[in-house]
């Protein structure tokens, strides 16, 4: 038990990096699960916080100058975006600064809907500001979530505390695996649903 309690303190920085990577490109559940892997003290919640915070931010900036730069050629490319970026700018006109905050929250269109908004008239220096807001509070909320969900879990079992963290980080694992390919299907569903017609949104 010493060792593996060893070994996660000894690569405990890789796994920063590793949500950084992984919030870059989706990760509430990713998110979720560590923050709750994090009560029992194998983590950092303030470090995975900030990881989680520049990663988002990060992804959705990405995705918000491909919009912008690339958008164009992309929509000649595939004409069939042209209905779901039109959504998306219709979401952006009625709620404005809501959506900007809070669209990551929004199931399976967290990077459609950043590239769309690169393609509206949307300034980058106000969605900059606005997606680094967003980020913030996206992470604040699934590491809060996670991490009480992990806290109470630990309380109540604190007798097998080490016994509740390795099986923590053994579904951690797990579900990892299964976070791929969830996300998978996700982005696949969310490219369906940007081709559905008018009269079903």
């Amino acid at each position: 038990m010493e060792e593996v309690q060893r070994y996660i303190a000894e690569y405990r920085d890789y796994f920063y990096l590793l949500t950084i990577v992984w919030t870059f490109l989706e990760g509430e559940t990713f998110v979720l699960l560590a923050a709750a892997v994090a009560a029992s003290g194998s983590i950092d919640p303030y470090k995975l916080g900030a990881a989680a915070w520049c990663g988002s931010y990060l992804g959705d900036q990405t995705w918000f100058f491909v919009g912008r730069k690339a958008g164009p050629f992309l929509l000649r490319k595939f004409p069939d975006w042209k209905h779901g970026i039109d959504m998306v700018h219709r979401w952006l006109e009625r709620w404005d600064v809501l959506f900007i905050l809070t669209f990551r929250f929004i199931y399976g269109i967290r990077n459609f809907s950043s590239a769309a908004m690169g393609l509206s008239e949307l300034s980058i220096a106000r969605f900059m500001v606005l997606n680094f807001i967003g980020a913030g509070l996206w992470s604040a909320t699934f590491v809060s979530v996670g991490y009480l969900f992990g806290h109470a879990i630990g309380r109540l079992l604190g007798q097998y505390a080490l016994a509740i963290e390795l099986s923590a980080l053994g579904i951690f694992a797990v579900a990892v695996v299964m976070i791929l390919l969830v996300t998978r299907w996700r982005s696949r569903r969310a490219r369906r649903l940007a081709l559905l017609p008018n009269d079903r949104v």
